[in-house]
């Protein structure tokens, strides 16, 4: 939409939203008002196809009523208890239904604001842990290139996106970065599964060469988002999983994005078959309907923090608004409705649809390759698909791609090189077709202008 004046513009340019030069947005700036199912709508009437779930978080969609219901009745109940002096009925409740979905034994809950506090919480965690538990010169996070785990500086630090940290460096000691497992695009050169996984097994050389003994954490996203939806082969978290086991190193999922059925099971570990020590969740466990995030963490790792005010062994960490009952409220309701639904059972149906769909744009000549669990799908373009070639960036398929997408109604997540889809997991069958349809119409419309 165009701005009503010059001091709507000038406003716009005070704020500063994410990622964005906001002398551009506020040229022709989106401003929603309204949201519905899978639907937004803007200030001027016009409607879009929430390809993305917002970012990733809207799993149960817009306008869900048992959460809008829960919101009203929390409100006249209470909205904030005292942080340092007691806890809350609904986030013993919210506490009490997480533990019954999580994989193994991660019975034990944190609650927080959002997802980067939960991985920034994480980490604090392993450290401590192992300060309490005899090893206090492990300190040390191995996380991975083209990853990213929050905007907090700690987070920031363990990410790997270099257009996202580098403004900010330097960072604190004792972040170590390796390779992601993009099998499509080898860091090593070499072809699945004649490979040997060595995505996975060079981490323990890597150990190795920092000194186990100082080396407190590995914390990664099951399918990685920044780096285009990288998913790694079936072998790779069971690997990780060893190795950690072996060096006395929690293994920390950063399921953010991948929770509450985005993969096509409540949590990517039961995707993958892999338990972690500590999982990070955000986004979806409100499904944005308030700010919260929060970690799961093994009873074998909780037990170090469990003694009497004398021992002092409690978990050192407080947030202001971690088990808000407002927020537990809503991430109750939400949850809730995600299990009665089995709403991960509908993500990987229509998950179905949409690589169905990738497969037959293969016709297209620049479908390199398709990837991702559930409805957390990402396709990434090539000049050649026989080489593997890319176009060039001065070429910026992807984000034209996206950028056409959005004029016509439908919001992508979009890069130079690849597109993801992730729609909220309520999306039906029909709505699938017509983001698709969207999509497919934009790629050759854009695709006839590079040839």
């Amino acid at each position: 939409m165009k701005t009503e004046s010059l001091g709507d513009q000038i406003a716009l340019e005070h704020l500063f939203l994410d990622f964005m030069q906001m002398k551009d947005f506020a040229k022709n700036p989106i401003i929603m008002k309204r949201a519905r199912g899978v639907w937004y709508e803007d200030v001027n009437g016009k409607k879009y196809l929430d390809g993305l779930s917002g970012i990733f978080v809207v799993n149960v969609g817009h306008g869900n009523r048992r959460v809008i219901d829960a919101i009203h009745e929390q409100l006249e109940e209470m909205t904030f208890g005292p942080p340092l002096h007691s806890t809350n009925v609904r986030a013993i409740q919210l506490a009490r239904l997480l533990t019954d979905l999580m994989p193994g034994d991660l019975h034990t809950l944190k609650f927080f604001s959002g997802g980067s506090e939960s991985t920034e919480a994480a980490m604090k965690l392993a450290k401590q842990y192992h300060k309490q538990t005899g090893n206090p010169n492990k300190y040390k996070v191995i996380s991975r290139y083209q990853g990213y785990h929050g905007s907090t500086m700690g987070a920031l630090a363990a990410s790997g996106t270099t257009k996202r940290k580098s403004p900010f460096e330097p960072f604190g000691p004792g972040y170590v970065k390796v390779f992601p497992p993009t099998c499509y695009r080898c860091p090593y050169g070499l072809e699945y599964p004649g490979c040997g996984v060595l995505c996975a097994s060079i981490v323990e050389k890597v150990i190795k060469e920092e000194d186990p003994s100082t080396v407190a954490a590995i914390i990664v996203e099951p399918i990685g988002n920044t780096g285009g939806i990288i998913t790694p082969p079936p072998e790779y978290f069971r690997i990780l999983r060893e190795i950690c086991d072996k060096h006395n190193i929690l293994l920390i999922f950063d399921e953010i994005i991948t929770g509450f059925g985005r993969t096509g099971e409540w949590f990517a570990a039961q995707t993958f078959g892999t338990t972690p020590d500590v999982i990070c969740m955000g986004k979806g466990i409100s499904s944005g309907y308030t700010p919260m995030g929060g970690i799961a963490i093994s009873d074998r790792i909780a037990k170090a923090f469990l003694g009497t005010a004398e021992e002092n062994v409690q978990f050192a960490h407080g947030n202001t608004f971690g088990g808000n009952p407002l927020s537990a409220a809503i991430a109750l309701a939400n949850v809730t409705e995600i299990k009665e639904r089995d709403l991960p059972t509908k993500a990987r149906e229509r998950g179905s649809q949409v690589w169905k769909r990738l497969e037959e744009m293969k016709r297209l000549g620049i479908v390199g390759d398709i990837r991702g669990k559930g409805l957390l799908i990402g396709i990434e373009f090539v000049k050649d698909a026989k080489t593997k070639e890319q176009f060039p960036d001065s070429v910026n398929l992807g984000v034209r791609i996206g950028k056409m997408a959005l004029e016509k109604g439908l919001i992508l997540r979009y890069d130079p090189h690849w597109i993801a889809f992730a729609p909220p997991l309520i999306i039906s069958e029909d709505e699938t077709d017509k983001m698709m349809d969207i999509f497919e119409e934009c790629t050759t419309t854009v695709l006839s202008s590079v040839k």
